[in-house]
């Protein structure tokens, strides 16, 4: 079995996925942190690779940038490969002062002002919640290992913030309540697919950039900086 994006045969993905957005990330994963593994899809360049992590099966996929790609790989890993969890790690832009490069964030739920719900499924929702069973599990592995983890409600925008011409006409159209702690891309697309499919979702974030701070994390930081995350999504997933 394959679908229009994805080569891999059923059966040759785990019930639980590690999804990064570079492809980049999802081999430097398996290639730093797996005890062996095998590549299997590499169309468009979305590498997916399956393996062992201390014993257990995982697959490590990448979804790309933005909403749309997020959502097609996601519903197809759900509907079609019979994936069960799928735990996003990335990156994202701080709103809290006291956040800092790198520091790593847990979202609850997930606000986009966007529309991919009402194209979607005709539902005209605007914030959905993550897996309160994956973020416990989440939570409770960071403890155990001594990780700091900032947990709060996150924007996922059409673009990416600092390219806005003004982000705080942005942020004053988020409705009241919401009290983002940061920003991506991904996460409304995986939350609310997953909720349609009646599957689990997360997302952990690493901070490569704030408002509050002149210093930007480099790429090459982004593939590599951020092991903290990559560990404690992977101590997380064999647990599940």
């Amino acid at each position: 079995m394959s679908t229009p994006h994805n080569e891999a045969k059923k059966g040759e993905i785990a019930k639980t996925v590690i999804m990064p957005g570079d492809p980049l990330r999802a081999k430097y994963i398996v290639e730093n942190f797996f005890e062996e593994y095998k590549l299997v899809n590499q169309v468009r360049g979305m590498y997916a690779y399956t393996g062992k992590y201390k014993g257990k099966e995982i697959s490590v996929m990448a979804s790309g940038m933005g909403m749309p790609s997020m959502g097609i790989y996601s519903y197809e890993l759900y509907k079609f490969y019979e994936v069960e969890n799928i735990i996003r790690i990335g990156s994202c832009g701080a709103y809290l002062p006291e956040l800092k490069l790198f520091d790593i964030i847990l979202s609850t739920n997930a606000y986009s002002e966007g529309n991919f719900a009402l194209s979607l499924n005709n539902d005209n929702c605007h914030i959905v919640p993550s897996s309160e069973y994956i973020n416990n599990i989440i939570e409770n592995t960071a403890k155990e290992n001594k990780i700091n983890l900032t947990k709060g409600n996150t924007i996922c925008s059409d673009c990416f913030d600092v390219y806005m011409t003004d982000v705080n006409k942005f942020l004053s159209r988020v409705p009241k309540g919401v009290n983002p702690v940061s920003a991506e891309m991904e996460a409304f697309a995986l939350f609310y697919v997953a909720k349609l499919l009646n599957k689990n979702a997360s997302c952990l974030m690493s901070v490569v950039d704030s408002k509050f701070i002149t210093e930007v994390a480099t790429t090459e930081q982004r593939q590599t900086g951020l092991n903290n995350m990559i560990k404690l999504a992977l101590d997380s997933a064999i647990t599940i």
